[in-house]
């Protein structure tokens, strides 16, 4: 069982919101499933397609919302419970940013902040070279796993105003 996804296969670091009509993912999404030894549900495929096309980071309420249209019997509960199953299986990961809520995105291995934009809301990966970072007061320590989270205006908000 693959217990990561190939980034460059599966996931491009992305530095803006999406603003392109989504692709067609629903094959890669089966890929994905099987890779991950997991049966390819509808609503698994349709929740893998969404954060495959769409790159808002967004929350359990976001994908419920824009999914139950086409997924009557689609629940939030589903929906947490099949993002907390790609968490599990390194197929997603989740992102808490300001403490309050948790947004997904897919997994990506390489290392990434987040930047939200305080007018529009939209969440940003953003490339962060952490070999440059001096951390001193880490010395000593066993770091297993960070975030590192920016807040802010992004520049078309800034544009805007």
């Amino acid at each position: 069982m693959n217990t990561k996804l190939d980034a460059n296969r599966y996931h491009n670091l992305r530095t803006d919101a999406d603003k392109d009509p989504p692709e067609d993912n629903s094959m890669d999404a089966l890929s994905v499933l099987r890779d991950h030894d997991l049966s390819p549900s509808y609503p698994r495929k349709r929740i893998l397609e969404y954060l495959m096309d769409y790159h808002n980071h967004p929350t359990v309420g976001q994908i419920y919302q824009d999914l139950v249209g086409d997924i009557p019997s689609l629940s939030k509960t589903t929906v947490y419970n099949t993002l907390k199953t790609f968490v599990e299986r390194h197929i997603a990961e989740v992102i808490t940013i300001e403490g309050k809520e948790n947004r997904y995105d897919l997994y990506n291995p390489e290392t990434h902040a987040h930047f939200k934009c305080e007018s529009c809301g939209n969440v940003f990966d953003i490339s962060v070279g952490m070999s440059l970072l001096s951390l001193p007061d880490l010395q000593g320590f066993e770091v297993h796993d960070h975030s590192v989270h920016f807040n802010g205006f992004c520049p078309s908000c800034l544009g805007s105003a």
